[in-house]
């Protein structure tokens, strides 16, 4: 008996890209350029979800795109968002776009299919994801349990993996030639000095491969008009959040550490990220996707 099954009989193959090229979502050279400054990084009217959202770098990045006019749908298992979002909402208000609080889990695949697609329908478009849930356990190896492992997984890899599919249904339904921006790290393709973090690691690893599997499948724009989905990961290096600091009690001398590290001498905060999710986010990157952005502080080149 087969262990997985398909919906179909038949053998499924990607799309062919030279068959289906991606055309179309590219902004015309005469389009933008004297008409509004910067004007392939607006986002005006068009819709947006981010995972991970309450708070730290999740809501960085949502703020990113709600100052350039998007509307953007913070996730995140909390009840309510706390004080800090509270005044984030309130400054992209200020820039003409917004934020709005859902209290949903990654894990709760149902419900994120659920309130993904009221979103989707309510505003009849989906333009892009920022799947920046994740958690961390710092332990020795040997130590892991197997559901200790299933529930890091199932958050860090599967969350992001049941989003971006929930998204991208909507976005073949409405027809929206979309972006996704996944959040790995660079812990995702080095082993970090000072950290047993092995399954966190390892989850940030799967998220990359994920991002070129389904840039792959989704980029193409099929006949009926589907696709067109560019889907890239941005991999920090270390950043001031509350799940670091955790860490650095954790592990005494472990900021010491990662702070000579890198070629900059410090840790990131996570506004120095706003830049890289608008750029993945917008026309800006028409013509990236597959990709992983390292944004380290130069840890990973030495």
């Amino acid at each position: 008996m087969a262990e997985f099954n398909r919906k179909s009989d038949t053998v499924p193959k990607p799309p062919e890209s030279r068959e289906n090229p991606t055309v179309g979502i590219a902004p015309s050279p005469s389009e933008n350029i004297g008409q509004k400054r910067l004007a392939d990084f607006d986002l005006d009217g068009k819709v947006f979800i981010v995972t991970g959202g309450a708070r730290g770098l999740g809501l960085s990045l949502a703020e990113a795109l709600a100052e350039t006019g998007g509307k953007v749908y913070c996730f995140d298992r909390e009840p309510k968002a706390d004080e800090g979002w509270n005044e984030a909402a309130r400054r992209a208000d200020k820039f003409g776009g917004s934020l709005h609080y859902k209290q949903q889990d990654v894990q709760d695949t149902e419900g994120l299919d659920r309130t993904i697609a009221e979103i989707a329908d309510k505003h009849q478009r989906l333009d892009g994801v920022i799947a920046a849930a994740g958690v961390q356990h710092l332990s020795p190896a040997q130590e892991w349990t197997r559901d200790e492992v299933n529930r890091m997984m199932d958050i860090n890899y599967t969350g992001v993996m049941m989003t971006a599919t929930s998204a991208a249904r909507q976005m073949f339904k409405y027809k929206i030639h979309g972006s996704m921006c996944f959040i790995a790290s660079m812990s995702g393709t080095i082993a970090n000095k000072g950290l047993l973090s092995p399954v966190y690691n390892s989850s940030k690893a799967a998220v990359i491969q994920l991002a070129r599997n389904l840039a792959m499948e989704w980029s193409p724009i099929r006949k009926d008009g589907t696709g067109g989905i560019r889907v890239n990961c941005i991999s920090p290096g270390h950043i001031l959040t509350p799940m670091v600091l955790k860490n650095f009690e954790e592990v005494p001398g472990l900021r010491e550490t990662w702070e000579k590290e890198n070629m900059m001498g410090r840790l990131a905060e996570t506004t120095e990220f706003k830049g890289a999710a608008l750029f993945l986010l917008s026309n800006a990157s028409s013509f990236m996707t597959g990709n992983n952005l390292v944004i380290d502080g130069g840890h990973t080149a030495w």
